[in-house]
């Protein structure tokens, strides 16, 4: 592209000697250039005389065709570094199938961004960030590895929940063994196959029914048809209106660690820059709210 620039100047100039002062070289030094991309094009592209210069049907050609190539260059650069400095464009990441989280955050972020455009896909599977061209992703318990660097963000609790009408008709466990005694919502992971672990609860506990959906879950629990274990971030509405009520002080249990992964190798685009900085900030006031 240079030599080609090179050949440009020359044509409009009509000489090397008047190129060379254009360019800030030598006249001979532009003939070594234009000399160079005629044996890369294996085409003569100028008529040289000791007068004068012209430009041949082959170099007539490639002076059309070469300045539309310059100037989509030109274009093509001023395009990206506007996408370096300027945060827009499609912010792609995966998160976790557990709704509220990070919720009001992207939320926040989204009004003070609305020309970045997120691209959320909800999903348990561990998608590879880097072959998938995701952004980044948020994943419950995820550490980083030799591709990926990570931000820990404010975590959940797994509360143990029921609603009153069930409690009404089975009775309030008061210990975690009593839970054996009662219709148990369970979630199955689809990666693993396995049962998700109860907090509290160390023995294996009945299954009035099992889903992978924590949505199906919530509505189940609603209903009345058993108690149900599910994240904080899902049930905040249900906890503040009484519709669900949490058992065996379930609130004060351990938290789910979540994290922001991206990919190490990888130079933050404008967008995900800001998004970064509005994570950490996020999770900081979070922490000290």
């Amino acid at each position: 592209m240079s030599d080609l620039a090179v050949f440009i100047t020359v044509a409009e100039q009509g000489s090397f000697v008047g190129a060379g002062r254009s360019l800030g070289v030598s006249a001979s030094a532009v003939g070594k250039r234009v000399s160079r991309l005629e044996a890369e094009l294996g085409a003569r592209l100028l008529q040289r005389s000791t007068r004068a210069l012209a430009l041949t049907a082959e170099g007539e050609t490639v002076l059309s065709r070469g300045r539309r190539m310059l100037e989509e260059a030109a274009a093509m650069r001023a395009e990206l570094e506007r996408a370096g400095s300027l945060p827009e464009g499609v912010l792609r990441l995966s998160l976790p199938p557990i709704g509220g989280v990070m919720m009001a955050e992207l939320g926040a972020f989204q009004l003070r961004y609305p020309e970045v455009s997120l691209e959320l896909d909800y999903s348990e599977r561990n998608v590879d960030i880097i072959e998938e061209g995701f952004d980044a992703a948020i994943r419950v318990g995820a550490g980083d590895d030799g591709k990926l660097r990570s931000l820990a963000l404010p975590g959940f609790r797994r509360l143990i929940v029921a609603a009153p009408d069930y409690l009404a008709r089975h009775g309030r466990p008061t210990s975690a063994a009593q839970l054996a005694g009662h219709q148990l919502i369970h979630y199955r992971s689809p990666n693993s196959g396995k049962l998700e672990a109860w907090p509290l609860v160390e023995a294996d506990l009945p299954r009035a029914l099992v889903c992978n959906s924590v949505h199906a879950r919530l509505e189940f629990a609603l209903q009345g048809q058993g108690i149900a274990c599910l994240p904080d971030v899902s049930i905040r509405r249900e906890l503040d209106d009484g519709s669900l009520r949490p058992l065996l002080n379930s609130e004060n249990g351990e938290l789910v660690a979540l994290r922001l992964l991206w990919p190490s190798s990888r130079g933050l685009s404008a967008r995900m820059a800001v998004f970064m900085d509005f994570m950490r900030q996020a999770a900081q006031e979070r922490r000290h709210g």
